[in-house]
């Protein structure tokens, strides 16, 4: 079902309702999604559906996922993990994660971020500077 523009302008307000002092707030979003299940207004299925796209894109910009071909040290983690929250703010949260196929590197994901430093990536853009030639 496509959202209408009303229904798209009522999950925006619901989601700017959803934060307390600059941060998403659970018992905020919980009130939000019971009101809604409660007068079910008209397409709420679908305001509910575009609010849930909300919260989620809001929660990956609060998360990053940092890959590397190795285990990287203590030292290290905390290191990229600091950087990270200085730039975004000390609420970020991280998953460190090896993925061999990098072959050396890091690759760095928060929302739609994406920062790709790895040896893998490095040798595409090589390959296909190569073959543009």
């Amino acid at each position: 079902m496509k959202l209408n523009k009303d229904s798209r302008k009522l999950s925006r307000q619901l989601f700017q309702s959803s934060f307390a002092d600059g941060k998403l707030d659970n018992t905020r979003i919980a009130a939000v999604v019971e009101s809604i299940l409660s007068a079910k207004p008209r397409h709420y299925l679908a305001i509910l559906k575009d609010y849930h796209r909300l919260i989620r894109l809001e929660v990956e910009k609060r998360h990053a996922i940092i890959e590397s071909a190795a285990a990287l040290s203590a030292e290290t983690s905390r290191a990229v993990e600091n950087d990270l929250k200085s730039k975004y703010g000390g609420d970020l949260t991280t998953d460190f994660r090896v993925n061999a196929d990098l072959i050396g590197g890091l690759r760095i994901k928060i929302g739609n971020d994406v920062w790709d430093g790895s040896v893998r990536n490095r040798l595409a853009r090589l390959s296909e500077e190569i073959n543009h030639v």
